[in-house]
């Protein structure tokens, strides 16, 4: 009773006095950064696509009319069985900036993004999904982190915000207030304690030099961006977090889309944690360890959450009795919960001026997606013990996700 009540408290206050730090420091005034175009590096964007005929072209469309001087678009198609690879031919002479790799099998996103990396011609390495649309002046935003004079040079890789597009039903303004609260807040508050748990796969640029150094992406787990963030950080490379840098992006608009989809992740992240295990090891790691622990802490805290809600649930079939002290330990939590996101939209709004009127529509965030999110966990820790028994150099394959009511 104690953890399930402390645990998300005492995190929910650290995230928002985090994002604040972070936001005051050096958010509070923001500026697209002044450098002249032939000092900024040329930029490969790199697209992995899978049976993207519905979508592909209008990524492109945007990627190609982005306010940056050097770059180039790689879209690798991965062993696509829809008119994908048909339209991206088709598409090369209407987009001078275009490139197409082909790999006739599918081997998976991290596989894909590999291949473009050794056809990319830039020295930085940009990856967006397939669905992504970046706002006309997000490389800029990014780009500076990289040749800035001071640590620059230590700098891996560098992520951006992303945004909900689709907004017209429940499921989708409940992540666009959690994109916002849940996952804007806790990079900005990793970021002011130096280590993130991981990029934005949606949209993040990179080092290739560092991506070489950790030998890019693992094939076999089921989340690359978790994977190389935490690669790339054990081997002392910088990770941050541009705000500014935004990117338009669909998220599922069905239970199932949402499931499908937070299974990866939650599973992604306890992959990684059973992989990084032995960094307690190594003293030189020390400022990984509250981002470990707190992985660690949310999973057990999920498995707690769904333990008390069967003991709750059996108390009142058979007994019928109700535990007050849950009901109270649940709407404090979720007060804070929206507190929460009070603040994460007040700093949100730099960015969209209208976002703050999504704030009742986060009240549905503790009544379902608590109960989705330790469902999750229950149902992701066989699957990544599995998984992990198998050989690493396995491939783990993809298929194009709930791309909500857009298409």
């Amino acid at each position: 009773m104690l953890f399930l009540f402390y645990y998300p408290l005492v995190m929910g206050i650290l995230w928002i006095f985090g994002s604040l730090v972070y936001f005051f420091k050096r958010e509070r005034e923001p500026s697209l950064p002044t450098f002249e175009d032939h000092e900024l590096p040329f930029i490969s964007i790199l697209i992995p696509a899978h049976n993207e005929e519905k979508i592909i072209e209008e990524t492109i469309q945007y990627a190609s009319n982005l306010h940056y001087p050097h770059y180039e678009v790689i879209v690798i198609n991965d062993g696509s069985t829809d008119r994908t690879s048909e339209i991206l031919i088709s598409l090369l002479d209407t987009y001078p900036l275009l490139r197409v790799v082909n790999v006739r099998k599918n081997k998976g996103k991290a596989n894909a993004l590999k291949q473009g990396v050794l056809a990319a011609k830039g020295e930085l390495i940009a990856t967006i999904d397939s669905d992504a649309v970046l706002d006309k002046d997000a490389l800029r935003y990014i780009a500076p982190h990289f040749i800035t004079p001071g640590n620059a040079e230590r700098v891996g890789a560098v992520t951006g915000n992303p945004r909900i597009r689709n907004r017209s039903s429940l499921l989708a303004k409940i992540q666009l207030v959690e994109y916002a609260s849940i996952i804007g807040l806790i990079k900005r508050t990793q970021r002011v304690m130096g280590k993130v748990m991981t990029v934005s796969g949606v949209f993040v640029v990179f080092r290739k030099k560092a991506l070489l150094q950790v030998d890019m992406w693992d094939t076999d787990l089921i989340t690359d961006d978790i994977g190389v963030t935490w690669k790339l950080q054990r081997n002392f490379w910088d990770v941050r977090y541009e705000p500014q840098a935004l990117c338009w992006m669909l998220v599922p608009e069905t239970l199932r889309g949402i499931w499908k989809q937070r299974l990866r992740w939650t599973q992604g992240g306890i992959e990684v944690i059973l992989r990084h295990m032995n960094i307690f090891l190594d003293w030189r790691q020390r400022r990984l360890y509250p981002v470990f622990l707190e992985q660690i802490l949310s999973v057990t805290w999920a498995i707690a959450w769904f333990i008390t809600f069967l003991y709750m649930a059996y108390q009142f079939i058979f007994y019928n009795n109700y535990i007050m002290p849950i009901f109270w330990i649940g709407n404090f939590l979720s007060l804070i919960c929206l507190v929460q996101f009070l603040v994460a939209l007040l700093i949100e709004r730099h960015y969209e001026k209208n976002i703050i009127k999504f704030l009742l529509w986060g009240i549905w965030y503790p009544i379902l997606y608590w109960h989705i999110n330790a469902l999750l966990v229950i149902a992701a820790l066989p699957r990544t013990i599995k998984v992990l028994k198998k050989d690493k150099d396995q491939f783990v394959t993809w298929e194009s996700p709930d791309r909500g009511r857009h298409l």
